[in-house]
């Protein structure tokens, strides 16, 4: 820990969902509830920033009683307290039917996020009638993960992350956590040296690596470890509260 990290002073809290603000039950632990309240009491911002879309993004919020915006589906789209929609960044049709044709070909478990729905393992008759936000593989071999990754990373038109070990999430290039936060701290009048982003897996690793403070929670895989400045306890073990707590609130 630099004594740098020490003297930040945090004005916007940024947590990843899954695997980070729930637990292994996919449930808020009060301790959580109790420290994000304590941070906004405080005039302290708390952003949820996640790969999943608004549809269930919300209801967390919501529970949260979240006075800020919200990052949704990788950096895709950027919501206000309202639930305006304030940004979009599309992923190209063509690659969705690329990366459905993969899929098919592997035959492994895919699902994709268009403006309006999430699609299981299963697509619209005709994808490019669609609006299309985030692509995700989970493909539990690792020989056939990797050579759908290797195919993805041949277009540079793309961002290429995962939100666990066993999955691939695909945005469109230079869509990311890091960027969405970017834009909602213009909107906020801040710079992302006064942000504390928290996150376990690698489609919170832009945002990790930007914030003043990136930690990384004690779940989080190996990479996420290493880049982060700081590393927080379990999802199990309240390591968001433990965050705030350590960073925010003393």
């Amino acid at each position: 820990m630099t004594t740098q990290t020490e003297k930040k002073e945090i004005k916007l809290v940024a947590l990843d969902i899954d695997g980070t603000l729930l637990n292994s039950a996919h449930t808020l632990s009060e301790e959580n509830i109790a420290a994000i309240k304590e941070a906004q009491d405080k005039g302290v911002y708390v952003v949820l920033s996640t790969g999943r879309s608004l549809m269930t993004t919300s209801e967390h919020a919501e529970t949260l009683k979240l006075t800020s915006y919200l990052v949704t589906v990788n950096g895709s789209e950027i919501w206000d307290r309202d639930l305006n929609l304030v940004e979009r960044n599309k992923l190209d049709s063509q690659f969705v039917q690329k990366m459905w044709d993969l899929r098919n070909e592997h035959g492994t478990h895919a699902w994709a996020t268009s403006v309006d729905k999430v699609w299981r393992n299963e697509m619209p008759e005709d994808i490019h009638q669609s609006e299309w936000l985030k692509f995700g593989f989970d493909v539990m071999d690792d020989e056939t993960r990797l050579t759908i990754l290797k195919e993805l990373q041949s277009h540079p038109e793309l961002e290429i992350s995962n939100s666990s070990p066993t999955n691939l999430e695909i945005n469109a290039a230079g869509v990311n956590k890091a960027q969405g936060l970017k834009k909602v701290c213009e909107f906020l009048g801040l710079t992302m040296d006064q942000v504390m982003a928290v996150g376990d897996s690698l489609n919170d690793l832009a945002m990790i690596k930007e914030a003043g403070l990136g930690v990384a929670m004690g779940n989080a895989q190996l990479l996420v470890k290493d880049t982060a400045d700081w590393v927080t306890t379990t999802n199990d073990e309240a390591g968001v509260a433990h965050a705030i707590r350590t960073w925010v609130l003393s």
